[in-house]
């Protein structure tokens, strides 16, 4: 079925912040733009006119499914094999990058702030979202939650001091939480040096750039080979990556990309995406390494040129 008519407009003018508040919500790029879809088809069988609020009409369908599709996922994420990460998300994929656009804030796309937002629950992490990131009033929170302004607004409180929590309880207190990165540049600074001394073997190099309690975190749920646990420190980080380096295939490639936001790595194996990486950046160090490895995750990502 296409989408035509008031809500093909609608379409054209709504769907980077229904996918930002998809995205954030699940994790997941393919079915963030699934429940974006299905939410516009059912407002095309509607009457759009006839709706007072689209917007809020919108993100409260877009919301409601997100929440229903983590409840069906709940038992297969305990099952997870290894650590869970979102799916990259590649530059300008879903979103406007026009510096007016408040839902496109690059913080609170990091691998590091998503992983946060997984610690809250369902409703907590709408509220949150639609208020922290989306910037809404809590008249429409209220309006697509469901619950009471006031009530929001408790939620609301209640979500901000979790992920502070959560955050000082990984060690990301700084680096995690939006507005608090370095700047693009030095951040992408920090990660070509990082790059640099890998690839050239230079482990000295490696461990002034990578923080002494820094964490490595590879995600191959189950379907590739990969850590099903953290790696814990600088040195046994240098080590493991070194490690992998030293055993890449005839075929292997790499492009530093934008990934959720920040500059990130995009290996390849005879074009093939075979893991994406991206890192958490404090104080001009290196504090955390995201590996997704796991081919489900890796569908959306284009293959090499």
């Amino acid at each position: 079925m296409e989408i035509t008519g008031d809500a093909g407009q609608m379409y054209t003018a709504y769907k980077p912040l229904l996918f930002s508040l998809a995205y954030r919500m699940l994790g997941s790029v393919m079915d963030a733009e699934d429940i974006v879809q299905e939410a516009f088809l059912y407002m095309n069988e509607k009457n759009p006119q006839g709706i007072h609020n689209a917007k809020a009409y919108l993100c409260k369908i877009v919301t409601n499914r997100c929440i229903d599709k983590l409840r069906s996922a709940s038992k297969t994420r305990e099952v997870y094999v290894g650590p869970w990460l979102p799916e990259p998300l590649m530059k300008a994929e879903g979103l406007d990058d026009a510096p007016d656009r408040f839902y496109s804030q690059k913080e609170s796309l990091s691998t590091a702030y998503l992983l946060l937002l997984q610690q809250l629950s369902w409703v907590e992490r709408a509220v949150f979202i639609l208020r922290e990131v989306l910037q809404y009033e809590y008249e429409e929170i209220a309006e697509i939650v469901g619950k009471s302004s006031t009530n929001c607004r408790q939620i609301f409180r209640r979500a901000k001091s979790a992920i502070s929590t959560f955050a000082e309880q990984g060690g990301a207190s700084e680096g995690a939480l939006p507005h608090r990165q370095p700047g693009n540049d030095g951040a992408n600074a920090v990660v070509e040096q990082f790059v640099h001394a890998l690839v050239s073997g230079n482990i000295e190099q490696l461990l002034r750039i990578v923080k002494t309690d820094a964490v490595l975190y590879s995600d191959g749920g189950g379907k590739v080979r990969a850590a099903v646990r953290p790696i814990e420190g600088a040195e046994r980080i240098a080590l493991f990556l070194s490690g992998l380096l030293a055993k890449v295939p005839v075929g292997f490639s790499y492009a530093l990309m934008k990934v959720n936001g920040q500059l990130g790595i995009v290996s390849y194996e005879d074009g093939q995406p075979s893991n994406v990486i991206t890192f958490q950046i404090e104080d001009n160090r290196v504090a955390a390494v995201y590996i997704v490895l796991n081919p489900d995750k890796l569908r959306h990502v284009a293959v090499a040129h």
